[in-house]
C-alpha cells in the first residue's frame, strides 16, 4: 500500500463535505479509515501512523458532531481536519517515526532500512508534507477569519501545497541518491504513488 492510499480518508472527506455535508464527510472519512485499518490488520501489515491517526481524528470528530456540535461550517470543519492531519504528521516526526517510513519499507529491501540516507530521505519527505498541511491550515484559518478572501484563493493554495508535496516525494529520493557518492538506497525509496517493481 502506498502513501496515497493513506490519504484516502481525507480525499473522501473533502469530496463528501461539499456534496453532502460536513458531518457526512466526517462519517465517510471515518469509515474509509476503519476499512484501511482493518485491511492492515487482516493482511498483517505494519501499523501506519497515518491510517491509525486518521481513524482517531475522523471517528472522534464524527462522534463530536453527533454529541455536541452538529452545525459545522465547511470552513470550520476543514480547518480542524487540516490541523489534525498536520498534528499527525508532526507527531510522527517528533517520535522519530516519519509517517512515510512504513510505506518506504514496503518498497525498499530491509538491508537499507537502518541506513542514515534512508532515514534522512523519509524525514525530509515527511517534513515537506508537514509544511504542506501547515500551509493548508493557515489558508483555512485566513478563509475563516477574513471573509473577504475569495474561496478560490484558499483552494488554489491548498492544491499548490499538495502538488508540491507529491512532486517532492517523487523527486527527492532519486535526487539524494544521485547527489551522494556511493549511495546505495534504491530509487524505489520514493513514497509517491506506484508499485514496487
Amino acid at each position: 500500500m502506498n502513501a496515497l492510499v493513506g490519504f484516502a480518508p481525507f480525499i473522501a472527506f473533502f469530496a463528501l463535505m461539499r456534496l453532502v455535508s460536513p458531518a457526512g464527510g466526517l462519517w465517510a472519512a471515518a469509515t474509509v479509515s476503519l476499512l484501511l485499518c482493518g485491511r492492515m490488520w487482516w493482511k498483517g501489515e505494519s501499523v501506519k501512523i497515518l491510517e491509525v491517526g486518521s481513524l482517531i481524528l475522523f471517528a472522534g470528530l464524527a462522534l463530536y458532531t453527533v454529541a455536541v456540535w452538529p452545525h459545522w461550517s465547511v470552513a470550520g470543519v476543514r480547518l480542524v481536519v487540516d490541523a489534525g492531519l498536520t498534528a499527525i504528521i508532526v507527531v510522527s516526526l517528533a517520535i522519530r517515526r516519519p509517517f512515510t517510513l512504513p510505506y518506504a519499507r514496503e518498497r525498499v529491501p530491509e538491508q537499507f532500512w537502518a541506513t542514515p540516507l534512508f532515514m534522512s530521505i523519509n524525514r525530509a519527505i515527511t517534513g515537506v508534507w508537514a509544511g504542506a498541511f501547515a500551509l493548508l491550515t493557515a489558508a483555512d484559518t485566513f478563509a475563516e477569519l477574513v471573509p473577504a478572501i475569495p474561496l478560490w484563493v484558499d483552494v488554489a493554495v491548498s492544491i499548490l501545497a499538495l502538488v508540491v508535496a507529491f512532486w517532492f516525494s517523487r523527486w527527492y529520493p532519486a535526487f539524494r541518491r544521485r547527489s551522494i557518492p556511493g549511495a546505495s538506497v534504491p530509487v524505489s525509496a520514493k513514497i509517491a504513488p506506484g508499485r514496487r517493481p
